[in-house]
């Protein structure tokens, strides 16, 4: 008796030590497939990913082929480079979304856009492939561009989201004069018209004499656009920000006293778009991965540090994107909430200490789309 319950035992034992063995070789094997699918299941804004070498020499070839036809338009179509040259031809906005969720309030900018004219603005929008953005019915629907690459928050994919966007606007119309780049928790402040007219009406003139002839009274009148892009020199976090990818990662070419900051949703003049996409030597280093994952925020550092090096006269240093960092968490803006949406608030946010007035803001929940749409006429676009 005593044998044969040994027997079972032993048997048991043997049981349950295959039964763990299978689950620990199972789990063994599914490894690879966790590794495989962990960034679809736990996001990350994974900013040691690096820039794939398929995808940059996509984005090249877009680049040159972008740069080629502005060089070649250029002598066609002046109005949109800055010359006073042409009054037949309308220079236009170009309204640049970067998204990686459905555009939440596509119904909004639908109604921004019912009454302007049709030859005043373009849209383009960057989806992110990976996150089975659903296309809007509507003027949106055939905006989306073909070449969208996955995007990571906090990486350099962002830039080269935004870089396409840029390349994209300039090959489909060299009448894109301003390039507004903006997310699907962007709203507009404005009517169309309040903002096509702050822009186009931001214009200086640049009254320079002929150098052929010193004396002559004839001029050359020029008009100067400025880029609205946040340009910041001065903040706590910009040497941790820099030695992020090292602490000579930067060097020689962005030196800690050219690093900059600055929003990631600005509008660029044409010539500060070209000179984006045309950048090799800054996105270099920007496109190094970070040692420092919480310090790591390319975005917010390659486009104020690029134009503030390359031409910082042409800038305001101020965007006109209104963004409230009140108990900001995890580097995310504050997000309002439906129950806050109201004419007081919309009067709030346009207030700027830079300009006449902010044209868009963010972040909003998709959830504000009802309460917006509610005052949208009376108070949003009552201008």
């Amino acid at each position: 008796m005593a044998e044969t319950s040994s027997t079972n035992s032993i048997k048991i034992g043997t049981k349950m030590f295959s039964t763990q063995f299978v689950l620990i070789f199972s789990l063994f094997l599914s490894l690879p497939i966790l590794f495989l699918l962990a960034p679809r299941i736990f996001p990350s804004h994974n900013p040691s990913i690096p820039i794939s070498p398929s995808d940059e020499l996509e984005d090249f070839v877009l680049f040159r082929k972008a740069t080629a036809s502005a060089s070649a338009s250029a002598a066609h179509y002046p109005s949109a480079h800055s010359h006073l040259t042409s009054k037949s031809k309308k220079l236009k906005i170009a309204f640049l979304f970067l998204t990686n969720t459905d555009l939440f309030f596509a119904p909004l900018w639908e109604q921004f856009f019912k009454s302007a004219d049709k030859n005043l603005f373009n849209i383009y929008v960057h989806a992110d492939p990976h996150s089975n953005v659903t296309k809007p019915t509507g003027i949106f629907f055939s905006q989306f561009i073909p070449d969208a690459k996955r995007t990571y928050r906090a990486s350099p994919t962002l830039i080269s989201a935004t870089r396409r966007l840029l390349a994209n606007a300039i090959l489909d119309d060299p009448a894109n004069t301003f390039f507004a780049v903006l997310s699907q928790y962007c709203i507009p402040l404005h009517s169309f018209k309040y903002v096509y007219n702050s822009l186009i009406s931001s214009k200086s003139f640049d009254l320079s004499s002929p150098e052929s002839d010193p004396e002559s009274t004839q001029y050359n009148m020029k008009i100067q656009y400025k880029s609205f892009i946040e340009i910041i020199s001065k903040d706590r976090r910009l040497w941790k920000r820099y030695v992020s990818r090292g602490k000579y990662a930067m060097m020689p070419e962005v030196p800690f006293e050219k690093f900059r900051a600055g929003s990631q949703f600005f509008v660029l003049t044409r010539r500060h778009a070209l000179m984006v996409i045309e950048d090799r030597m800054l996105w270099n280093k920007f496109k190094l991965p970070c040692y420092r994952e919480d310090e790591c925020f390319p975005e917010e550092h390659y486009f104020p540090t690029l134009l503030s090096m390359q031409d910082p006269d042409g800038c305001t240093k101020y965007t006109l994107t209104k963004v409230n960092w009140t108990g900001t968490r995890n580097g995310h803006p504050y997000t309002y909430k439906a129950a806050e949406i109201s004419p007081v608030l919309i009067q709030e946010l346009r207030q700027s200490n830079y300009s006449s007035s902010y044209l868009f803001a963010r972040k909003f929940e998709p959830i504000c789309l009802n309460p917006l749409m509610k005052i949208a006429d009376k108070v949003i676009f009552r201008d």
